[in-house]
């Protein structure tokens, strides 16, 4: 008797949920390791920085592509809720996921760099604060949190833009398994086009969830710029802001303009099957 078909499984929400928690965690302990690595140890310096995190958005979307559409940023999530069509009732449960990710992730280099950490700054003080999250003027420079402000929303609008140009399947877009990489070198132009008034957070999870971690382990002033201002608001509305506008202008100035085809599953990355890959919304018969 032949053997029965084998129909893939369309992951549910609670798949969707652990795969953008995975692959947020995977960016986040890359991205924020690697700046522990460089404040703490002194190993290293700006372009590791971006490197890291780059490669660290790479390897998460390479995590949760297939399964969420490693989305791994509430901008992202929202702006392709706003514009491409994504369940509105998900997205509550894809921040949550995203936040969670980084959030453990952040745990775990604070504990894995704990003895290096309180080498450097014994009182848990700003000076090692930007490890977890992001400050204006990267803690040292002339700028405000208005300045930061505006600066995530460029960043993000730029992300948002170059990220719906990449997977737009009527685009010519790199297949699936080019487009993770095309991304992650997309965060590290940014980060070293746009990275120092505001250290380049253009996702609010990246900076939510680590200073979260932040704070319950030690850090006071997690909330806080060097000023003293309030600033953990700065890179949530930034980049919310930003993705909305990036992925307007996408619409607007190319999106519109492309020929009419079948778009994959909002957020799914593209690939060259992926007409022929059922979608959650299809039946199989």
């Amino acid at each position: 008797m032949a053997e029965r078909l084998k129909i893939p499984k369309v992951p549910g929400i609670v798949g969707e949920f652990a795969a953008e928690f995975a692959g947020t965690m995977i960016l986040i302990l890359f991205g924020v390791g690697v700046v522990a690595q460089v404040v703490g140890g002194e190993i290293g310096d700006h372009d590791s920085i971006t490197w890291a995190w780059g490669f660290g958005v790479t390897m998460g979307v390479f995590v949760a592509a297939r399964i969420s559409g490693a989305h791994l940023n509430p901008a992202v999530t929202i702006a392709l809720a706003a514009f491409k069509g994504f369940s509105w009732r998900k997205v509550p449960t894809y921040i949550a996921a995203q936040t969670l990710g980084a959030f453990v992730a952040a745990l775990l280099v604070r504990w894995n760099y704990s003895e290096v950490l309180a080498k450097v700054d014994p009182g848990n003080t700003i000076k090692t604060q930007g490890v977890f999250s992001t400050l204006p003027g990267n803690g040292t420079l002339p700028v405000s949190e208005w300045g930061a402000l505006r600066d995530q929303i460029i960043g993000t609008a730029i992300l948002l833009f170059v990220i719906l140009a990449v997977t737009d399947l009527r685009n010519n877009p790199p297949l699936a398994n080019l487009a993770p990489l095309i991304i992650g070198f997309l965060v590290v132009a940014i980060g070293m086009a746009w990275g120092t008034n505001a250290g380049y957070a253009i996702n609010p999870a990246r900076d939510f969830g680590p200073r979260l971690a932040s704070y319950f382990t030690g850090y006071e002033t997690a909330w806080s710029d060097q000023y003293g201002n309030p600033y953990w608001w700065v890179p949530i509305v930034g980049p919310i802001v930003g993705g909305l506008i990036g992925a307007a202008l996408y619409g607007l100035l190319v999106g519109r303009f492309l020929p009419s085809a079948e778009p994959p599953e909002p957020g799914e990355v593209p690939s060259a099957d992926a007409r022929d890959v059922p979608r959650p919304s299809e039946k199989i018969a």
